[in-house]
């Protein structure tokens, strides 16, 4: 028989209260980080008018070639697809350190990701500098550290 597990350290109410605050804020900012990082869409859009021959390209003063005109539309589609992905990841892994932090699991994923957010200004950036500030606490450290009943190693 296993032997049982020990209490997890109650946390304050003031920093049970700002871990559910964070947690909500990391949902927002998340919904806000997807839908801006959809902004190259235009970009995408371009690129694939480019290569379908509905922008027409001009290279010192007379028609582009067609390979110019090739690799414009490439470069639209790769770096305006490479930038949605970028932005949708970390808006991922924002909602998901929202869904870590409400459940007291992962402290470093959730760390990284306060540090990640601090790109996305200004709301980004505020929400991570907060989040680091609540994670480094000692107490918040200790119960995400603690093995909860439902936590089995």
């Amino acid at each position: 028989m296993d032997a049982p597990l020990p209490p997890a350290p109650a946390l304050s109410l003031e920093d049970a209260s700002h871990l559910r605050l964070l947690s909500i804020f990391h949902y927002v900012v998340a919904g806000l980080t997807a839908l801006f990082s959809l902004f190259p869409l235009i970009h995408v859009g371009i690129g694939v008018a480019t290569l379908m021959g509905a922008m027409p390209m001009e290279s010192n003063g007379g028609p582009a070639s067609p390979a110019e005109t090739r690799l414009f539309g490439w470069m639209f589609i790769g770096i305006g697809s490479f930038v949605i992905l970028c932005g949708l990841t970390l808006a991922g892994f924002m909602a998901y350190a929202g869904r870590c932090l409400a459940r007291q699991r992962r402290h470093t994923l959730c760390l990284v990701v306060a540090a990640l957010s601090c790109m996305c200004m200004p709301l980004g950036t505020v929400l991570g500098v907060f989040t680091l500030i609540v994670l480094l606490r000692p107490a918040v450290k200790a119960a995400f550290d603690a093995p909860s009943p439902t936590h089995y190693s």
